[in-house]
């Protein structure tokens, strides 16, 4: 726990706040959700969503399937903590762009809600704001991209770190949705006490944030409802590719990173700070595994004996776990 918080202190030094994003200031009926408008460029898009959920436009990266002869299916990609907007995503910081540029699926990535967990508040955040990311990735937006990407419907999802814990609260609360799902690097449960410190200590990078009034105080259902290891039974049937690393230095812990104070303080700070957070979420991954196991519910779990809480493990994550996806998506 000690080296959780030191590891959260560490994090909240070099990464920024992100601020509510304003609201949406189209007139246009609040029960409805709408494409506001698309740019291309050089075969990319970037599609800007009305959320009538939370009142406010939330930009998507897209990665546009190359076959558009016939309709392609989607993957959902989330973000970690910083949703994106601290300029570590899976577009700066991967291979994301190159490595399904053959592949024939459409690749889908909000940009936004930072430390919110994906997940629908209770109340309105002093620092967040409105966050009903639940709503708005289940049930408003894949009508949506659907229509605007002419798909075939089906979908898969994956997530890194914060996004790993709500993309299996995803499949669990939305059955049929979702045919596969990639956590990696995640802490599945928030009730028992180090996943409900991890929870908190991830809202709380957000300085001010209270993360009372996203599922409550302590007793409320909606921490039972968002632990992913007391609702196992509710991911069968979901083709699942689970990740964690050790927190030991590995092959993606070299000095190659960019920052303003140099490569070497990436290093450490991967090393370090991933490190300690690595062993928090592995935890965490282990006892799911067990969960899974226990029901005889199908898991392919990958535990790496190295590896920190970093994004070249992530881009391999990613590439281990399209032949998954692609089979449950042509199934």
């Amino acid at each position: 726990m000690a080296a959780l918080c030191a590891a959260t202190c560490a994090v909240v030094a070099v990464q920024p706040v992100a601020a509510a994003a304003p609201a949406d200031l189209i007139a246009h009926p609040p029960t409805e959700s709408y494409v506001v408008r698309t740019e291309e460029a050089d075969g990319d898009m970037t599609a800007f969503v009305h959320s009538a959920a939370m009142d406010r436009t939330i930009a998507l990266k897209i990665l546009r399937s190359p076959d558009r002869t016939a309709p392609s299916p989607t993957l959902y990609l989330l973000n970690g903590a910083g949703g994106g907007t601290d300029g570590m995503d899976w577009y700066t910081q991967t291979d994301v762009a190159s490595f399904f540029a053959d592949k024939n699926v459409n690749v889908v990535t909000p940009i936004g809600g930072a430390y919110s967990y994906y997940t629908d508040w209770q109340h309105d955040d002093p620092v967040l704001g409105r966050n009903k990311w639940e709503t708005f990735l289940a049930e408003e937006l894949p009508p949506l991209v659907d229509d605007l990407l002419d798909t075939d419907g089906r979908n898969v999802i994956a997530g890194i770190s914060m996004a790993a814990t709500s993309v299996l609260n995803l499949v669990a609360h939305h059955p049929g949705l979702y045919r596969a799902v990639g956590s990696y690097s995640g802490c599945a449960s928030t009730t028992d006490m180090l996943g409900r410190a991890y929870v908190k200590t991830v809202v709380s990078m957000a300085l001010g944030a209270n993360v009372g009034n996203m599922w409550g105080p302590d007793n409320d259902p909606d921490w039972l409802r968002n632990d992913a290891v007391v609702n196992a039974e509710k991911l069968r049937g979901t083709a699942m590719y689970i990740s964690n690393g050790s927190g030991l230095a590995g092959a993606s812990d070299t000095l190659d990173g960019t920052n303003p104070n140099g490569p070497g303080f990436v290093l450490l700070n991967q090393m370090v700070v991933g490190g300690a957070i690595e062993v928090a979420t592995g935890d965490c991954t282990r006892r799911l595994k067990a969960k899974l196991e226990q029901l005889d519910i199908p898991a392919h779990f990958e535990l790496r004996p190295k590896g920190t809480h970093s994004w070249g493990y992530w881009q391999q994550d990613l590439h281990n776990s399209w032949p998954m996806f692609e089979q449950a998506l042509a199934g």
